[in-house]
């Protein structure tokens, strides 16, 4: 997109250059594909539908399945909702955003951006959803882990988990 600035005497072509990937363009912006994810993440752990979610915040489920997709942004006032709801603070939805997303959505990472501040390291071609921590089997685990009400039997639980993977190692 050319923005055309007129001065006295002179004229000016400015290139205003739109980040890759935003909605109207490419499809969904990285970031929101982001947020969307991290609201699926959350909701799955807590064990709520996408039914369950909208209602909750007023919406109907395919709008909060779109918002996990990234196809819709959510609005401040509906992530501060769904926050609530999900017993997040707003911040959760950004915490992970990875220089791939990032550099994406920017095309060179902005100085703002903290790569040693909570950004994932994915190696070249892995995606978030390559990440064990995103998977279905792991919110389960996680879930009926915190489900073991016998503090002394969820410590050895951790423990015999932790020999296996050690032992896997």
């Amino acid at each position: 997109m050319w923005l055309v600035v007129v001065e006295p005497k002179c004229l000016l072509m400015i290139e205003r250059r739109l980040p890759k990937n935003v909605v109207t363009e490419n499809g969904p912006d990285p970031i929101d594909v982001h947020v969307g994810q991290r609201i699926r993440l959350r909701r799955n752990l807590v064990g709520m539908t996408q039914e369950q979610l909208a209602s909750a915040v007023g919406v109907t489920f395919q709008q909060v399945q779109k918002y996990e997709r990234g196809f819709n942004r959510v609005s401040a006032s509906r992530l501060y909702d769904i926050g609530h709801v999900l017993s997040v603070p707003i911040s959760f939805f950004f915490q992970d955003v990875s220089v791939q997303v990032a550099e994406e959505r920017y095309g060179v990472l902005p100085e703002s951006f903290d790569a040693a501040g909570g950004a994932l390291n994915l190696a070249d071609g892995e995606t978030v959803e390559d990440d064990p921590l995103s998977r279905t089997e792991t919110l389960e685990l996680v879930r009926n882990y915190w489900k073991i009400r016998n503090d002394r039997a969820r410590t050895q639980v951790f423990a015999l988990i932790k020999a296996m993977a050690q032992a896997e190692a």
